[in-house]
């Protein structure tokens, strides 16, 4: 069996309208009209947008907007001789200089990026979260009375919290921990004495995370209140000391036996 391929219809391109194409003065004068923005330049073509429909193109003079071309569109009735402008805008072309593309706030926040003042909301269905023990946003599907009941009870326990961390949500803070400068793998751990979980500086966070991670409290290591890991390590480790003690001096001795003869003038 012979399979026919497909063909693919020609788009016939616009035929550029004679007497659109020989309006260029009047384009200049239309793209003069703006140039309290920038200065018109040179006539560097025009291009057939559809049936008696034109664009003429200018170079822009002004240093900010090197690259960028004034765009006159012209047109005329169907019949008619007479050619009127329909728009006159900016548009950048090859090497001008554009902003860059739009990048939502929600792709454009980095770690550390939330300051004094800056709300960062919860995104809905975050799987770093999971409800907690009062159900979450879940709880109030739930009929009034079950969900005051829930609330109580959990309120009594000190478990009062709508959301927790999910399982995700600490394999992926332990992750990103042990790959930071608190875990394992730099230069401070490689030439430290011992490691973090031997410190007595070394204070255990509590739950899964706390068989892994805890918090330095010595103030003299660059560590200092900030999450490392059980077998991060430093030289301020709690077990080294110094080599040499200071000498202990004995007490004072006092002579009540020998005398001593004392001459006066």
């Amino acid at each position: 069996m012979t399979v026919n391929p497909v063909k693919t219809p020609r788009v016939k391109a616009p035929e550029l309208d004679p007497a659109c194409a020989e309006a260029v003065d009047l384009a200049r004068v239309a793209a003069e009209g703006r140039a309290d923005v920038a200065g018109v330049g040179d006539h560097v073509g025009v291009v057939a947008e559809g049936p008696r429909v034109a664009t003429h193109y200018f170079e822009v003079i002004h240093p900010g907007y090197v690259g960028w071309r004034w765009a006159v569109a012209v047109t005329r009735a169907s019949r008619a001789k007479v050619v009127t402008v329909s728009e006159v805008v900016m548009l950048p072309g090859e090497g001008a200089l554009v902003a860059p593309a739009w990048v939502p706030w929600s792709d454009r926040i980095e770690a550390g990026d939330v300051g004094p003042g800056v709300l960062m909301p919860t995104a809905d269905n975050d799987p770093r979260v999971e409800a907690g023990f009062t159900g979450g946003d879940n709880a109030r599907d739930a009929e009034p009375a079950e969900w005051a009941a829930t609330r109580a009870v959990v309120a009594e326990l000190g478990l009062g919290r709508e959301r927790v961390l999910s399982v995700f949500g600490r394999d992926e803070a332990a992750d990103r921990w042990i790959d930071g400068d608190g875990g394992p793998h730099n230069a401070m751990t490689r030439q430290a004495p011992a490691a973090c979980q031997d410190c007595a500086y070394f204070v255990r966070l509590s739950g899964s995370l706390g068989r892994q991670f805890g918090v330095c409290a010595n103030e003299f290591s660059q560590r200092d209140a900030q999450v490392v890991s059980i077998d991060h390590g430093c030289g301020a480790h709690s077990d080294v000391v110094e080599p040499q003690r200071g000498v202990d001096l004995p007490r004072p001795v006092w002579d009540t036996i020998t005398t001593q003869d004392l001459l006066f003038d």
